[in-house]
């Protein structure tokens, strides 16, 4: 059984990212174990908290350490990944020389309400999880754009064609897990 931790950046409740999440995950073997990394409360990365972390970058850095492999899905801000995720990823990757992220595999997806689909996002991602030492798989790419016509007010993804898509997107990586394990 491969445990697969799910990362969303977007903090919204009813957010498109967690909505591509899902779909991706229902492509994954039916004995798959999903976690959902929560990173909305997660206090600021602050160096000096290397020497005695606050309890909730522990469990964090627990929780990534316990998976086999990494979903993000995020979408753009301002040209980049939104801040939660930016800093759940350095909290886990710190101090220095105890990167718990290191090793593990990813797939990343970004979503836009616009034609753009995160591009830069998807991008400025990969190049993180590049530098964490994380094997990513690089096709098929998951930019998914025009996401607002694509879901439904809850951020599930509606559309049969997407859906068929992000599952099967979900399959290759558990494919890609096992290549890489």
């Amino acid at each position: 059984m491969t445990k697969y931790g799910v990362v969303v950046g977007s903090l919204r409740h009813h957010s498109y990212s967690r909505g591509i999440a899902a779909a991706l995950v229902a492509g994954l073997p039916a004995d798959a174990e999903v976690t959902y990394l929560e990173i909305g409360e997660l206090p600021l990365y602050n160096q000096d908290y290397d020497e005695a972390s606050p309890a909730s970058y522990t469990a964090f850095r627990k929780a990534v350490q316990a998976q086999d492999a990494f979903i993000f899905v995020t979408p753009e801000h301002n040209r980049s990944v939104p801040a939660a995720l930016k800093n759940a990823l350095d909290i886990a990757s710190r101090p220095f020389g105890e990167n718990v992220w290191a090793k593990k595999p990813a797939l990343v997806a970004s979503e836009s309400i616009s034609g753009i689909a995160g591009t830069l996002a998807n991008h400025v991602l990969l190049q993180t999880l590049d530098f964490l030492d994380m094997p990513h798989m690089q096709q098929p790419e998951l930019y998914i754009g025009n996401v607002g016509a694509l879901a439904d007010e809850h951020g599930h993804i509606t559309n049969a064609d997407t859906k068929a898509f992000l599952a099967d997107s979900g399959h290759k990586f558990s494919k890609f897990v096992n290549e890489h394990r």
